[in-house]
């Protein structure tokens, strides 16, 4: 019994550092392999999202590689459109940026005064007026002989000389767009290089669709096999749920917001209206970001800050409507995560991936979800997990 204990004993710390390694080595890959990782979920979650019209084109007697085909092709069609409409949004707010860099510098310049006008009053305020009369009158005044200097400098004019003939070599000078674009040129090409990918990941998990899962299937053997089917099931009913469910309310937002922006006599409203609906469903920092384009759009509308104001306290509004009102019918009876899950996943995921992991913390950990509920050993980090 005492031999039994102790063997006990041993093989715990062993398994624990084990375990300290694997997850210190699964982070590690996490980590140093982001662009690949996340280049690969967004295939996989896009291709759960075109599964089901694929299945929808088949019906027309179509082989499954003709359909995937022609779901991919239509799908590259809308984004291309959407795109080129964004893009003369940007062309010709590209062309007024010289007026709002002058409207930022004017409020800057305004900002600015009104600080010294606050901290001058409050000198008053707060400093006695006989400490004051003190330090004006320790001020030294210039003695008498350089006073008349400076008064005979003032009355003699100074001779003219010709001025120095200098070099001036002209160095064109690059643009920050251009610095930032030089000093991230490898990540820029890295990052493009595996977007690239996408398209031809997403047709190929499509028209192999039937395959894949067959084979995937056959890694696993009795009941095996039946838990991996659902957890995958489980995993494709989910992702679909939380990414249509954002669209959804990001259509709806970005429709309001445009609506409200050109009643605001904002430009651009149809950029601003779906920029501001859309980044408003970042987790937790989507308020402060939806803010942002209409207030910048609005730098050449309004002069006075009621104005500002006004436009900030509806984003505000629209903003809390629909993450306490629409997205917990859109999208949180599927999902099931507590909120506590949720501000840690986002954390961890923002760490490892930055603005991708925010955006993939929620259906990642969804998906760890499901796979949890599926299989019976794991239940009880599913029902941790869980809300």
């Amino acid at each position: 019994m005492a031999v039994l204990s102790s063997s006990i004993h041993t093989l715990r710390p062993r398994n624990a550092a084990a375990a300290i390694i694997a997850a210190g080595a699964a982070t590690a890959l996490l980590y140093y392999g982001r662009t690949f990782f996340i280049t690969l979920i967004i295939a996989i979650v896009i291709a759960f999202i075109l599964d089901p019209f694929v299945g929808l084109t088949m019906r027309l007697r179509l082989p499954r590689a003709v359909a995937s085909f022609l779901v991919c092709a239509l799908a590259l069609l809308i984004l291309y459109m959407v795109g080129l409409g964004f893009y003369t949004q940007f062309a010709d707010l590209y062309r007024k940026l010289p007026a709002y860099s002058q409207r930022i510098g004017e409020l800057v310049d305004s900002v600015t005064v009104k600080l010294e006008g606050m901290e001058r009053s409050t000198y008053r305020l707060l400093v006695p007026k006989k400490m004051q009369r003190q330090e004006q009158a320790a001020e030294p005044a210039p003695p008498p002989a350089k006073r008349e200097t400076r008064r005979r400098a003032a009355e003699t004019p100074p001779p003219i000389t010709p001025p120095a003939i200098q070099e001036v070599r002209i160095l064109p000078d690059r643009s920050p767009v251009v610095d930032y674009f030089y000093s991230h040129l490898g990540l820029v090409y890295q990052v493009m290089l595996m977007a690239s990918f996408v398209p031809f990941l997403v047709y190929f998990m499509l028209s192999w669709r039937d395959h894949l899962h067959r084979s995937f299937l056959q890694l696993f053997e009795g009941q095996a096999r039946l838990v991996a089917g659902n957890s995958l099931e489980g995993i494709a009913s989910m992702v679909r749920a939380f990414v249509v469910g954002n669209f959804v309310l990001g259509l709806l937002l970005a429709a309001v917001s445009s609506f409200l922006f050109w009643i605001f006599r904002l430009p651009y409203p149809l950029l601003l209206g779906p920029l501001s609906g859309f980044v408003s469903l970042v987790p937790y920092i989507g308020l402060p970001l939806a803010m942002i384009p209409p207030l910048f759009g609005a730098l050449t509308v309004y002069k006075a800050a009621a104005g500002y104001l006004l436009i900030g306290t509806t984003v505000a509004m629209l903003h809390l409507l629909a993450l306490n009102l629409f997205y917990p019918k859109l999208v949180g009876s599927r999902v099931h995560l507590n909120p506590l899950v949720v501000t840690v996943a986002l954390m961890i995921w923002g760490v490892l991936w930055g603005t991708a992991g925010l955006v993939l913390a929620i259906p990642l950990t969804a998906g760890i979800k499901a796979v949890c509920d599926n299989v019976a050993s794991l239940q009880p980090y599913g029902r941790l997990l869980g809300d």
